[in-house]
Formats: C-alpha cells, sequence, structure tokens
C-alpha cells in the first residue's frame, strides 16, 4: 500500500509540473508575441468603420440594417456609421444586406439586396443608398446610444447620456422663452417599466443649428435628486398618467399658464378617468384641477381636449384653440378661463377619410397633427393612416388645407415601413423658421402593433425626426393651386 501511495504522489507531481510547464510556455509565447509583433492584437480587435450616405445628398443615413449571411446584424447610428467588428470575417469578401424602410441599394439578379466588401480592421466601407420615399430620415431624438456606432469607431467624442433608453408620443409647447417637451411611458436604463407618469424637458426655442444629419438634440430632463429622470404628471389613483393636449394660454392677469389634459390607465389600454392639469412652475410637475370623467360615475365620456392644440382665428377675429388628433374635433377660446370651462368648449366634426392624391383609394385619419405653414400659406397635416398597406400602423401620409375645418386632401404618401409601427406623428413648424419649406415632423418608431417584428436595437420605442421639403416636386400632387 505505502508503495503505491509512494507512486501515485510521484505521478501527481509530474502532471503538476507538466502542467505548470505547459502554463509558463503559453505565457512565454503570449508574452513574445507582444514584444515582437506590438500591433497584432491592437488591430485584430480595431472594427472596421462602414458609412452610410444617401446617393442624391451624400447625407449620413440612420438606421439602415446590415446583415452578414450569418445573420450578424449591425445598425448606423444617427451619424449613418456601424461598427463592424466581426474577426471572422476580416480580410475576407464578405456579402452586407443592406436594409432600411425609405431607402435601398439595387437587388442582384436573385432579388437580393446588398454589397460585397472586404472589411479591415481599421478600414473603411463606404456604401450609397437611394432614397424611395418623400420624408427626409434625420435621425433618432430620444434613447441611448444616439452615436455609439461613431463612438466605437473613435468618430466622436462621448456624449452624457439621457438616461432614458426609450420613451413614447411627444406634446410640445413653447412655454416661458423654452421649449417644454413631454413624453408619454419611459424606459430607464435599469429597469424595463421606467416611468409611467410622463417625463419632461426643455429646450431653447431653436434647439437645432442644422436640418441636416448627423441629428443631436440636447434636453434638460426633469430629474429626480438622484439625478434620474422623473415622472412629471403623478397624478392620483393607480396605474399610469398619460398626458395630451399639452398648451399654453394667459389667465385673465396675462400670465401665461402651461395646461394639458390627462388619462388615468389601468390593465393595458383601459382609461378609467380623464381630467384637466396646470403646470406648478414650483415643483415642475402638472396637477390636477378638474375631473371631467371616470369610469365608475359615468359610461359615456365627453368630447374634451385631447391630441395636440394649435390657435386659430376665425372669419370675426375670435382667437381659438383647436385640438385634434390630427383633425380638430374641440374648440375653446384661447384663454385659461375659457380652457378649463366646458360649457365654453364647442365640439366639431372632421373628416374621417381624405382621397389619395395618386386615386384608386381613400384613405383613414388616424392620429397625427396639423399646422398652418406660412411658406405654402395653407394649413397642412402629417397623419398616420388606420389599417395601411403594408404596415397596418406605419403608413404616413400629407395633405393640405385652406383652413383648420377642411376641406383636407388630397393625401400623398410620405412614409412608409415594411412590418413596423410609427404612430403619432407631431409636427415642428416652431424648430424651422417662419415661411421656411421645410416642414419637420417626429413620432413613435416601435415594433408595437407590427406582425411579430423584431425591436431595432436602440431605436425601438424612440423618437424620429424627419423632414419634408416644401418645395420638392414630388409633393405637388398634394399641393392645391387655388
Amino acid at each position: 500500500m505505502a508503495k503505491e501511495s509512494r507512486k501515485e504522489a510521484a505521478l501527481s507531481h509530474r502532471e503538476t509540473l507538466c502542467l505548470t510547464w505547459w502554463l509558463l510556455s503559453r505565457v512565454l509565447a503570449a508574452l513574445l508575441a507582444a514584444i515582437c509583433f506590438p500591433h497584432a492584437t491592437a488591430r485584430a480587435s480595431e472594427p472596421c468603420r462602414i458609412e452610410v450616405r444617401e446617393k442624391a445628398s451624400g447625407w449620413p443615413v440612420p438606421l439602415v440594417e446590415i446583415e452578414t449571411t450569418s445573420k450578424a446584424r449591425f445598425v448606423t447610428d444617427n451619424a449613418g456609421m456601424a461598427a463592424f467588428d466581426l474577426p471572422e470575417a476580416m480580410g475576407r469578401e464578405i456579402w452586407l444586406g443592406i436594409s432600411s424602410d425609405g431607402y435601398t441599394v439595387p437587388a442582384d439578379g436573385f432579388g437580393n439586396r446588398g454589397v460585397r466588401a472586404t472589411p479591415q480592421p481599421g478600414g473603411v466601407i463606404r456604401i450609397e443608398v437611394s432614397r424611395t420615399q418623400i420624408a427626409r430620415r434625420l435621425g433618432r431624438l430620444t434613447g441611448s446610444g444616439l452615436f455609439a456606432e461613431s463612438q466605437k469607431l473613435g468618430q466622436m467624442a462621448l456624449l452624457p447620456e439621457s438616461g432614458i433608453t426609450g420613451c413614447d408620443t411627444a406634446q410640445l409647447a413653447a412655454y416661458q422663452g423654452k421649449l417644454f417637451w413631454a413624453w408619454g411611458d419611459t424606459i430607464l436604463p435599469n429597469y424595463p417599466l421606467g416611468v409611467y407618469d410622463g417625463t419632461g424637458a426643455t429646450t431653447p426655442l431653436h434647439p437645432l443649428a442644422s436640418f441636416e444629419p448627423p441629428l443631436q438634440m440636447r434636453f434638460d430632463l426633469f430629474r429626480d435628486p438622484a439625478g434620474a429622470p422623473r415622472g412629471i404628471a403623478k397624478m392620483q389613483g393607480e396605474g399610469p398618467t398619460w398626458i395630451t393636449a399639452c398648451a399654453v394660454v394667459p389667465d385673465q392677469h396675462g400670465t401665461e399658464r402651461l395646461v394639458c389634459s390627462y388619462n388615468k390607465i389601468r390593465s393595458h389600454l383601459d382609461v378609467y378617468e380623464t381630467g384637466l392639469a396646470v403646470w406648478e412652475d414650483g415643483a415642475a410637475s402638472f396637477r390636477s384641477i378638474r375631473t371631467i370623467w371616470r369610469a365608475d360615475q359615468s359610461a359615456a365620456k365627453p368630447r374634451h381636449p385631447e391630441g395636440h392644440a394649435v390657435r386659430w382665428n376665425d372669419a370675426q377675429k375670435r382667437e381659438w384653440l383647436l385640438f385634434g388628433d390630427p383633425l380638430p374635433t374641440l374648440r375653446c377660446p384661447a384663454t385659461f378661463e375659457g380652457w378649463q370651462d366646458p360649457a365654453q368648449w364647442q365640439s366639431l366634426t372632421p373628416q374621417e377619410t381624405v382621397a389619395a392624391a395618386a386615386g384608386g383609394e381613400s384613405v383613414k385619419f388616424h392620429s397625427g397633427s396639423i399646422a398652418w405653414n406660412g411658406w405654402r400659406k395653407r394649413w397642412v397635416a402629417v397623419f398616420m393612416q388606420r389599417f395601411g398597406k403594408p404596415s397596418a400602423f406605419g403608413e404616413v401620409w400629407y395633405c393640405e388645407a385652406p383652413s383648420p375645418e377642411g376641406p383636407w386632401g388630397p393625401a400623398l404618401k410620405i412614409l412608409s415601413h415594411r412590418n413596423y409601427t410609427f404612430y403619432n406623428p407631431l409636427l415642428h413648424p416652431e424648430l424651422v423658421p417662419e415661411g421656411s419649406p421645410i416642414l419637420l415632423f417626429e413620432g413613435t418608431y416601435t415594433q408595437e402593433f407590427a406582425d411579430r417584428a423584431a425591436p431595432v436595437p436602440r431605436y425601438d420605442y424612440n423618437q424620429m425626426l424627419y423632414r419634408l421639403d416644401l418645395d420638392d416636386p414630388a409633393l405637388a400632387l398634394a399641393q392645391r393651386k387655388e
């Protein structure tokens, strides 16, 4: 027994020595490689820069999906860049499939759309795409990693993150010398549920130095004492608070008041209370001042301010606030007292459909907004089509009218999605100079309500900004001569 034990101990000792020498040899080999080839490791891990630009304008194109035959997927950021970092693909010719709603490359004989390229560590691949839609994509307004791909490539300085990774429908109003922005349900980095009482921010009245990509909007968010984005509409009752119909009106003393309507939600989308709220500057939040309707008290919800607000003077020079989503369904005197008094509210009956400019269909209005346009000298609307094709809630149209009361049309499709949703588009006439032919609008880009669409990393459930050039001949069919 003693001999066997000594034999086993000797074998164990030899095995330990062998393993030790093997590990030392690997370490020495790595050290020699680092000394003899100091740049080899760095070069092997350095990504290749992919730049995607629009062929006609040379503008960078955000939200272009690039996919290899192994199904690795990359998405361009707000600067139209992607950091390609697949080590197995470096130094060899590969196929890069190109996919982007509204932008494309030519198809080959098999119908595949893409390019062949040979990525190299530290190299550059430039891809040109042609725009197939009228609206121009400027980029993403909200969310994290707006320039993450560029930063991986050392192309842009690191920017402070907002602390928001996703947010729903936008509201906007000019208040106290700034633009006041509000969003619905908001996703935070530390938990998917995030903030469900609305988030908000301010910017200067003219926050964009340019109306071309790369897009970068700096928001001054309302935050809690720990610095995290916080709710701005914490009304009593269970469930989320959704705010809508933000507007600024003077009270009887001439003081600006920032106001909104709100809905309390339970289950998934069930509204059980609707009311009016006013902004309190000291608390930097909305406070309920009137309950309009409760599900347990009344079966029928009365028509009330909702959607988006615009100012309008009628033929008698009376100033009104019009509320609609997109077309006006209610008006009230443009005063704080008139806004909060249901006796002064007047219901309106808008068009339900509009003829398509190209003929062949009647387009049903869903969500959107209207605005007066000084360059066209007409009212303009951008709206989502109800049950459009190919995307049920991703087809966006443009139309005009001599008055916010109509008649509206004909309408022209300006934005389309194969299988993604783009809802609640909001016009931004306040972002461009008065009389400019540039028209900007944003909307929520999300896989919700699509047919099992794969969420696009960083972009999903965020606000996208688009540009229309009203002097573009492509819009002529929707621009009446009278």
